[in-house]
């Protein structure tokens, strides 16, 4: 968490209310949230006197424009952005803020501290193995189920739960729409890609872009944290079918939803509806 559709909402959120904006000053009080560059006063000094232009997204990765530079920021676990009045108390677990001229100021909130920024020369992403390493964008419309095909049938061995968390593979999936997209394709999350049919790898495909825009339009999903640029929750959750749902009847069959762990991941599924694969 944050997954795509949380970041998109962010994304969403913040071009509404920050685009525009000029930045006076900026706030650090948590320098290792800043990666790029390594001195957080020439960070600030880079920013000063800027303006917010534009607020995009790659994966789970937030791009904000600013001047000749993008920031990149990396959400992580718990991070979270939220616009307040200059007067509003900040939070305790706030790192960042930037000052806007307008008396208005967009703060970085980090509980888990997990989250990092890189500001870098407008798209430039040579420095960022991670963003750069991305594979296909799933709400893009160059995201075919030929193109998935492809992205499967490259892969000679590897389980589809472990591969659909594989930035590399498809970005912006996460451990719970990942469970989501198995249990409506009606895959095995320990299934090998190898081992999928045309049908199945057409189903998930399918799937993949149903689960994400299904959860964009509901502002995705408040599991722990995550709130929106306005402080507002998401509404996946309340239709999530698999994941969390262990010991639950499955809404299609009425078997118990079984968990288990893959790769190290809780992993949520339906023994009937998605049948282990054949040896």
């Amino acid at each position: 968490m944050p997954e795509l559709p949380e970041v998109e909402t962010v994304r969403r959120g913040l071009a509404a209310l920050v685009i525009g904006k000029t930045i006076s000053r900026v706030t650090v009080t948590l320098g290792r949230i800043i990666r790029t560059p390594d001195d957080v006063e020439q960070f600030k000094l880079m920013l000063e006197g800027l303006i917010l232009d534009e607020v995009s997204r790659r994966g789970k990765y937030l791009l904000l424009g600013v001047g000749p530079y993008t920031l990149v920021s990396h959400l992580r676990m718990e991070g979270r952005y939220g616009l307040y009045r200059a007067e509003d108390p900040v939070e305790k677990h706030t790192h960042v803020i930037f000052h806007f001229t307008d008396g208005t100021e967009l703060r970085y909130k980090d509980v888990r501290q997990f989250g990092t920024m890189d500001l870098v020369p407008r798209g430039d992403f040579s420095s960022l193995p991670g963003l750069q390493s991305l594979g296909p964008e799933p709400l893009d419309e160059s995201f075919t189920s030929e193109v998935f095909a492809g992205q499967v049938r490259k892969r000679r061995s590897g389980k589809m739960k472990v591969l659909l968390l594989d930035q590399t593979f498809v970005a912006g999936l996460g451990n719970i729409y990942v469970d989501e997209v198995l249990f409506q394709s009606g895959v095995h999350p320990e299934t090998a890609a190898p081992q999928l049919s045309d049908e199945q790898v057409t189903r998930m495909h399918a799937a993949i872009v149903d689960v994400l825009r299904r959860s964009v339009e509901l502002g995705g999903s408040s599991i722990k944290s995550y709130v929106n640029g306005y402080g507002q929750e998401g509404g996946m959750q309340h239709q999530l079918r698999v994941y969390g749902m262990e010991r639950t009847p499955c809404p299609q069959c009425g078997v118990e939803i079984v968990k288990t762990r893959v790769a190290g991941r809780g992993t949520h599924f339906c023994p009937v509806c998605q049948p282990e694969p054949k040896a």
